[in-house]
């Protein structure tokens, strides 16, 4: 015991209630910085998987896929017409500090099936299709873009509004059922930034931003699991009767 006793009359006497609450506490926060450490490699792969597909020349859009998660984020291209009388709109969207909307306008293709495509922003005063009659190509075009999967509604995201054709998130199915289309494909192709003629949609809207701070959060957890380790050891050295001086 003399190597846990120090000249001051001290001695290192945990306490059990002490040593039971720190352990767990950093137990957790050990486990949390090792799922930090997880999260870092797969959020590494997904940035280099993304950036692959970015970069990759684009892929005709199959008829069916059966994964969508494997076209997410990639380049693609797809060919078919424009049902610009169905099309749909994303509310409260914005470019260059301007509120507006995105387009999304069904794309039947010659094999029966649908693909929503969003073809960009516009600003509020333009979100009636007859005041950009020149952006609304008539017959078959090629469009080149991003295929992505939808994310679900975020947290208190607005409820779709399908009968006035306010759409706050993707929701395909009844996106597509509102349009009344048949066969939609699991994803959306977000136009590349290729000018339409008239200037609107403004295309070219997606975000490829993609938050990677898993490190400092494990450094964080680990260095919170240090710091709780060195209060309790210093928290539990005490004095010692036995060496109190008479």
């Amino acid at each position: 015991m003399a190597a846990l006793a120090d000249k001051g009359g001290r001695r290192f006497r945990p306490g059990l209630g002490a040593t039971l609450c720190t352990l767990v506490a950093v137990a957790i926060m050990a486990g949390l910085g090792t799922w930090q450490v997880e999260r870092l490699s797969w959020k590494n792969d997904l940035i280099d998987r993304i950036e692959a597909g970015l970069d990759a020349d684009p892929a005709p859009l199959p008829s069916r896929i059966d994964d969508p998660s494997g076209w997410d984020f990639r380049r693609v291209s797809v060919t078919g017409e424009f049902l610009h009388d169905r099309e749909l709109h994303l509310a409260a969207r914005s470019f260059n500090g301007r509120i507006g909307y995105h387009v999304v306008t069904p794309l039947r293709r010659d094999d029966g099936t649908t693909v929503l495509v969003n073809r960009g922003w516009v600003p509020t005063e333009a979100r009636d299709p007859a005041t950009r009659p020149d952006g609304l190509p008539a017959g078959t075009v090629a469009v080149e873009g991003i295929s992505r999967v939808p994310p679900g509604p975020g947290w208190m995201q607005p409820d779709n509004d399908a009968a006035a054709n306010m759409w706050f998130w993707y929701d395909i199915p009844a996106m597509a059922a509102s349009a009344g289309t048949e066969n939609p494909l699991p994803l959306v192709v977000e136009a590349g930034p290729a000018a339409n003629p008239g200037g609107l949609p403004v295309g070219g809207q997606t975000n490829v931003t993609i938050p990677n701070n898993h490190l400092q959060y494990a450094v964080t957890w680990y260095g919170l699991a240090l710091t709780l380790i060195a209060v309790y050891v210093a928290s539990q050295w005490r004095r010692d009767p036995a060496r109190e001086p008479r």
